[in-house]
């Protein structure tokens, strides 16, 4: 099942039906354990749609509420190779080699709700970076009690002019207005997600495809499950959270986004995500 937030409330998406709550709170909904069995159970008492689809060629919000929006890095071994060779000069290149084969991840802290965009809406690259890229990573959704029970799409902006300078500038890389977003909704599932889906990236520039690439999300070195333990190990999150697992997909550096860039981001079965440059 598909769960999206839409000006006009939630709407499910379940057994080729579409159901809509227009008096449903999304952060009470959503943070319960076995969340795919619980709307299961309820979404019969929701308005049932035959014009859902349209609805969902309307404006979407992004599939978050009161929830943060952290981050992993260097879970793929490309990731490892671009970050080496991005802080190399600035002498930092070994410390991704290390964070690659220890047993703590890296994770960081990418953005509140409030700071969050979703599918249709614009992203951003930063005034004073000058080498630009997205980031398509496989989004978890974890409860309060730090159990996963979904999946959507995120885009860890990323400015890697700045985090090649000195890997303490990190956050002033990934942290910025406009450069985390998510959806198109959350896909809910009571299965592990499949290690074979594939993540795809497709950046047009005008009418022409400047970039295209392509990964599995078996290509990630760490354990979902391992990634949630840490990030919950000394944290709580009341609302639950959302954890970009990383990017496998990296452009050359002779590339940097532009202004006006669509970026396309498609997992199935989660969907496709849009954003365009702003």
């Amino acid at each position: 099942m598909k769960l999206y937030r839409t000006p006009s409330g939630l709407l499910l998406y379940y057994e080729d039906r579409y159901f809509l709550h227009t008096d449903q709170d999304w952060d009470e909904l959503v943070n319960q354990d076995n969340l795919f069995e619980k709307i299961s159970q309820q979404y019969t008492s929701w308005e049932e749609l035959k014009d859902g689809a349209e609805l969902l060629r309307s404006d979407l919000l992004p599939p978050i509420g009161n929830q943060e929006v952290w981050a992993s890095g260097v879970t793929y071994y490309r990731s490892r190779d671009a970050r080496m060779e991005e802080a190399k000069e600035a002498g930092g290149g070994s410390f991704y080699d290390r964070v690659y084969e220890a047993d703590r991840p890296e994770l960081f802290f990418k953005a509140t709700a409030a700071r969050t965009v979703g599918h249709g809406a614009n992203v951003r690259i930063r005034e004073d970076s000058t080498w630009d890229v997205p980031e398509p990573e496989l989004t978890l959704f974890i409860n309060s009690q730090g159990n996963i029970q979904g999946y959507t799409i995120g885009n860890d902006m990323s400015s890697r002019s700045i985090e090649g300078e000195n890997p303490l500038y990190l956050p002033q890389a990934k942290s910025y207005w406009g450069s985390c977003a998510i959806g198109p909704g959350l896909y809910i599932t009571d299965q592990p997600f499949s290690q074979d889906a594939e993540i795809h990236l497709t950046i047009r520039r005008g009418e022409a495809v400047t970039f295209r690439g392509e990964t599995q999300v078996n290509q990630i070195k760490r354990k979902f499950t391992d990634l949630v333990s840490y990030l919950y190990r000394e944290m709580d999150y009341p609302n639950g959270c959302y954890l970009m697992t990383g990017t496998g997909i990296i452009p050359e550096g002779d590339f940097t986004l532009q202004s006006g860039d669509e970026i396309n981001i498609t997992i199935e079965p989660i969907g496709t995500l849009t954003n365009t440059v702003e």
